[in-house]
């Protein structure tokens, strides 16, 4: 059952992975998300449900070049964009997302329409056929820094086993990309949102985890999205692990530091944002860095200057 709460709560990611080359790059993508969770905390504000703020989140962020999402997204071994998102409504316990989606400019807002649908998830040929059907216009969503990242990857043969976290003109660190939204209403409700280009250079018809509970999950407690490895955070369950253990009587920032420490045991690579529906506020990474920001009822903050290796944090109740 939802519970009013007294102000929305917002977090998102922009991935994780290797570091920001330069205070010039950290500055420029701390001002693109704050600027971000300042318009999805006004639409929840203004009495916009949970799952508008996430789908509001998720297409700003898919349409920023910077992050590895919808405009911007890297290219697969063959040099095709394929991209992947969901969405998850915890007030209805509904999942829907698109795998491996391309020739358009919002993922999100398929995975949008799919909640409303029997069929909730679909691959590539059946999105595509979706497309049709709904008449979306056809976008090309690469850059051509994308591009060109991947001219260089395949003159050394792809020996990289991933793109970039952020576009960056000479960046050259290794990194995972993926975009996500949790959002908690005015009315006690949450909803989580993930979309990712992939990891670049993969083999054609690799699937992520942000079109799976894995890496994208809600309900009635809590709300999670992940970013990092795929693979990593599919072997943890992690997403799904988080909202579980919420709901099952520990505390978020609990849930997080237990989820993130077996991760971190593991050896695995990722990173993970959350709220629940009391208010609180975490995240949690085993990567270097975690590209995330967050609104808590009065101030902005983010994660982008915490220290390498395992973190979490939290804030609110």
């Amino acid at each position: 059952m939802a519970i009013s709460v007294s102000s929305p709560r917002v977090i998102i990611h922009g991935g994780a992975g290797g570091s920001l080359r330069s205070k010039g790059g950290l500055e420029a993508v701390r001002s693109i998300l704050r600027g971000i969770v300042t318009r999805v905390y006004g639409c929840v504000a203004d009495d916009g449900s949970a799952r508008d703020g996430v789908v509001l989140g998720c297409r700003l962020l898919e349409d920023e070049p910077r992050f590895n999402a919808g405009t911007g997204s890297v290219l697969q071994s063959d040099g095709q964009v394929r991209m992947s998102s969901a969405l998850m409504d915890g007030a209805s316990s509904r999942f829907s997302g698109v795998i491996n989606v391309s020739g358009l400019k919002n993922p999100i807002e398929v995975a949008q329409f799919l909640q409303g649908e029997r069929d909730r998830v679909l691959s590539d040929v059946g999105a595509k056929e979706l497309l049709r059907e709904l008449q979306v216009p056809v976008f090309n969503p690469l850059t051509d820094l994308r591009l060109k990242e991947w001219m260089e990857e395949r003159k050394g043969g792809f020996e990289r086993t991933m793109a970039s976290t952020l576009a960056e003109p000479q960046d050259d660190e290794a990194g995972r990309g993926t975009i996500g939204v949790v959002v908690l209403d005015g009315q006690g409700n949450i909803a989580a949102g993930t979309s990712t280009g992939g990891k670049g250079f993969e083999r054609v018809g690799r699937v992520s985890d942000s079109a799976m509970p894995a890496g994208n999950y809600a309900n009635g407690v809590a709300g999670v999205s992940c970013t990092g490895i795929g693979e990593d955070i599919i072997d943890e369950c992690l997403a799904a692990k988080i909202v579980v253990r919420t709901t099952d009587g520990l505390s978020l920032r609990e849930a997080f530091d237990r989820s993130i420490g077996e991760s971190t045991e593991n050896r695995r690579d990722l990173g993970a944002i959350g709220l629940d529906r009391a208010g609180a506020i975490a995240w949690g990474k085993t990567s270097e860095i975690l590209v995330a920001a967050y609104h808590d009822g009065e101030e902005i903050g983010d994660t982008l200057e915490l220290g390498d290796g395992m973190q979490v944090g939290s804030c609110g109740v």
